[in-house]
């Protein structure tokens, strides 16, 4: 661990991480890699679910990188106390994706993204830098499994908060930028879509949170696709 500002970025601080993973090597090799990175810090880490809640609450940092297997409390029961306990810190989770289904309900728990344990090092100190950021991280086939799910779940009943009125505070332009969050759009896709300016799309995405009482863009698409705003497909 080391401490410092981001370097070439000014007096900006640096993204401070957790990283939260039973398996020693994992821990140690992301640690080596993020704290290489000039605007990164790696301050604590946590073997089980259960410390990585208590750095969060100890440490306050920026992101946490989570693992789902872990013992004492899984990654998805870790997440939903680590977005109650603290309403800054993000949830990056690490997965071997192909051995993991709870996709859906990690992001419900409030996730902010996945990105798979066998990034490269770029992808891993971009995926924390997107989280971070406040934006939403999802490899391609996490989102296809994502998808999947959305799919699946189109045959059930809605529930009172996935009904029309839930949205209704919506505006109309503010209904048509959520649909676009959901299908992958970033900031400036958007505003190139809408043909307005990218800090009126920030301003946009910043109300549509508020109303809808989100934690972040990850949150909204998955609010999206529950509301039928947009189908899977």
């Amino acid at each position: 661990m080391r401490a410092g500002t981001a370097g070439g970025a000014g007096d900006r601080p640096a993204i401070r991480i957790v990283i939260a993973d039973d398996q020693m090597m994992v821990r140690e090799g992301f640690s080596v890699l993020l704290n290489a990175m000039p605007d990164m810090e790696v301050v604590g880490e946590a073997v089980n679910g259960r410390e990585a809640v208590e750095r969060v609450r100890e440490l306050a940092p920026d992101v946490v990188l989570m693992d789902i297997r872990m013992p004492e409390l899984n990654g998805i029961e870790a997440t939903r106390e680590v977005v109650a306990a603290d309403g800054r810190t993000k949830v990056l989770v690490l997965t071997t994706f192909d051995l993991d289904e709870y996709v859906y309900q990690a992001l419900r728990a409030g996730a902010s993204g996945f990105l798979l344990k066998d990034a490269s090092a770029r992808q891993l100190a971009d995926g924390v830098r997107v989280v971070a950021a406040g934006e939403a991280l999802l490899a391609p086939s996490v989102t296809r499994r994502l998808i999947t799910e959305f799919s699946r779940l189109a045959d059930a009943p809605r529930t009172p908060a996935t009904t029309p009125g839930a949205y209704g505070e919506l505006t109309e332009r503010e209904t048509e930028v959520l649909v676009l969050i959901a299908q992958g759009l970033s900031n400036a896709e958007i505003a190139g879509r809408l043909v307005v300016a990218e800090s009126t799309i920030k301003t946009h995405v910043s109300r549509v949170l508020v109303k809808l009482g989100l934690r972040d863009r990850t949150q909204a698409a998955v609010f999206a696709y529950e509301a039928r705003l947009v189908t899977p497909g």
